[in-house]
């Protein structure tokens, strides 16, 4: 069907959409709730709510965001209700296909992108000819609704004018279902309850167990491929304590530096100390107390932006400082150096990365091992794993309920003399061998403060058969040791004096991570059948200096505060 047909739909579409009189009433003060079925080039319709600012017979424009979850919560209704009649926007909310009241069949993002279904395309055009919109168009949102601007963007929409997000990510296979070759089932198991039909989830689910490897089925999702296809400003936040800001430093570097005409040189990108969603970001995270500057106020922020953008507003949004960042200094104590904002043109600024070696007796140091054999070993047993309660990375909470459990084993090193800056990537380059011809490694780093807590900046699991490409599967030779690089996490923090520095690792972490089976064979949802036990070593001799890598630079006192 040619894409043009959604915006000549005519007015008797509207018939099928009603007031929102069927949901509990909330008080939306006077802005107006409507509910929509949206045509799909496919005859699917899309459920949406709508919010109108007061006024009849008036033009606005509409920014919309794309979810899988409900989208009638009364926190919901009442958020985009206030956001409308503050900013005079019409804020619609959409729900994917297949999900809630949208027809069509659930599966995943796959109708969100660039292929023969393009949803989010549809609804900006369609939005954009409706009589009470001035046909410029705006995208909001994070993490589900963050992936979905990603992949509307490549698919340039007439109207779209602007987006902006939050926690974005940009790959299933990297920051979704599976997180360094590791799945990661639980963020998915509950799929079912928001598809029309719970088999369609089951379906998607064994769907993605049959691509273990990243090939053309990933690829075809991936939106780091299509940069040079976002055209258009965006503004991006990306946050500390979250495993997806590496999504959303993506974002910016790949639209700033690779993205067409009117995206390069236009990307704004805020990075603080937060935990994934959620808005306002507060300065409460996770164990941690921030001061208050680290507040951001993200309605506030995208309002200015889209006035600008969408109402035409001189109001500086356009000129505000490309990179802000918040570098993390230690919470709770009041002379320590950092909690300050940051300006820059670019990020990460260009810092040479310095080691730290894992050496025997759990010591963490800057010098590299001289012994000619050290290793440290502990059992691997995927019936029997380690615990990391839930499905959301625990940052900014004390990681000694982790750390003591018998099969994780920690480096550390001596209290800090002065303070100590990094802000950049943290990589790891381990050297590890294993009685299994595959099995997991989970490496985590955390700031020890003076009383012991270990505050948890990050952590990520590599998938050993995946050390060499995660295209290509390449298993251990038990008991050999083999070289394993891989991305950690991103930060900007001070560490202060007094303070320790942690790495911790481990092989299993359930039910966060999905333990491997071990077997060295594919690993599908019956994976249990087959596991096998293992005992896995780390090695750190002169041979093998085992270490991460930090972006360790001099500390500033560039203090500033957000505007």
């Amino acid at each position: 069907m040619n894409c043009l047909r959604i915006s000549l739909l005519t007015t008797a579409a509207l018939t099928l959409s009603a007031l929102a009189a069927d949901l509990p009433k909330v008080d939306l003060g006077n802005v107006r709730e409507e509910h929509l079925m949206i045509p799909m080039r496919d005859g699917k319709r899309l459920s949406a709510y709508a919010y109108f600012p007061p006024g009849e017979g008036k033009k606005w424009p509409a920014i919309f965001e794309q979810r899988y979850a409900d989208i009638t919560s009364a926190g919901s209704r009442k958020a985009s209700a206030k956001w409308a009649g503050s900013g005079g926007f019409v804020i619609v909310v959409v729900n994917y296909r297949g999900t809630h009241e949208s027809e069509g069949q659930w599966r995943g993002y796959r109708g969100l992108e660039w292929g023969p279904l393009r949803d989010g395309y549809d609804v900006c055009e369609w939005l954009a000819t409706q009589p009470w919109c001035t046909g410029k168009i705006g995208t909001y949102g994070g993490s589900q609704a963050g992936y979905a601007q990603n992949y509307l963007a490549p698919s340039q929409p007439p109207h779209l004018v602007t987006q902006y997000m939050t926690d974005t990510g940009l790959s299933l296979f990297q920051e979704g279902y599976r997180m360094g070759g590791v799945t990661r089932p639980l963020r998915f198991a509950n799929m079912g309850l928001v598809a029309h039909d719970p088999a369609d989830s089951e379906a998607l689910l064994h769907e993605w167990d049959q691509h273990p490897d990243y090939d053309n089925y990933w690829r075809d999702e991936d939106c780091t491929l299509h940069f040079d296809k976002m055209n258009l400003p965006c503004f991006t936040i990306g946050s500390w304590y979250d495993f997806m800001i590496q999504g959303s430093i993506a974002s910016f570097n790949g639209r700033q530096d690779h993205g067409g005409p009117q995206s390069r040189g236009r990307q704004h990108l805020v990075l603080g100390p937060w935990l994934h969603g959620g808005y306002p970001k507060s300065n409460k995270i996770g164990e941690l107390v921030f001061p208050e500057n680290a507040m951001f106020d993200v309605y506030g922020d995208m309002t200015k932006w889209f006035d600008h953008y969408l109402k035409g507003e001189d109001n500086g949004a356009e000129k505000a400082p490309t990179v802000r960042y918040y570098v993390m200094g230690a919470a709770g104590e009041p002379e320590a150096p950092g909690n300050v904002w940051r300006e820059a043109q670019e990020f990460p600024p260009h810092v040479g990365g310095t080691p730290l070696y894992l050496r025997a007796d759990g010591e963490l140091k800057h010098t590299s091992p001289s012994e000619a054999a050290s290793t440290t070993s502990y059992a691997s047993d995927p019936r029997q794993p380690m615990s990391i309660p839930g499905a959301s990375f625990p940052g900014a909470k004390d990681a000694r309920p982790f750390e003591q459990q018998s099969e994780v084993r920690t480096w550390t090193t001596d209290p800090l003399v002065q303070p100590i800056e990094w802000t950049g990537e943290v990589k790891a380059e381990i050297y590890a061998s294993s009685t299994a011809k595959d099995t997991d490694f989970i490496l985590r780093v955390s700031d020890v403060y003076p009383d012991g807590r270990s505050m948890l900046l990050m952590d990520y699991p590599l998938r050993a058969r995946y050390r060499n490409g995660f295209d290509k599967e390449v298993l251990l030779t038990p008991g050999k040791p083999a070289k394993l690089d891989w991305h950690i996490g991103w930060t900007s923090i001070i560490l202060n004096k007094g303070h320790r520095i942690r790495v911790t690792i481990a092989s299993t972490g359930a039910p966060l991570y999905e333990p491997n089976n071990q077997t060295g064979g594919r690993q599908t949802m019956d994976w249990m059948k087959d596991a096998v036990p293992a005992i896995n070593t780390i090695w750190h001799d002169q041979a093998h200096p085992s270490h991460i890598i930090v972006p360790e630079i001099t500390p500033t006192h560039a203090n500033f505060e957000l505007p």
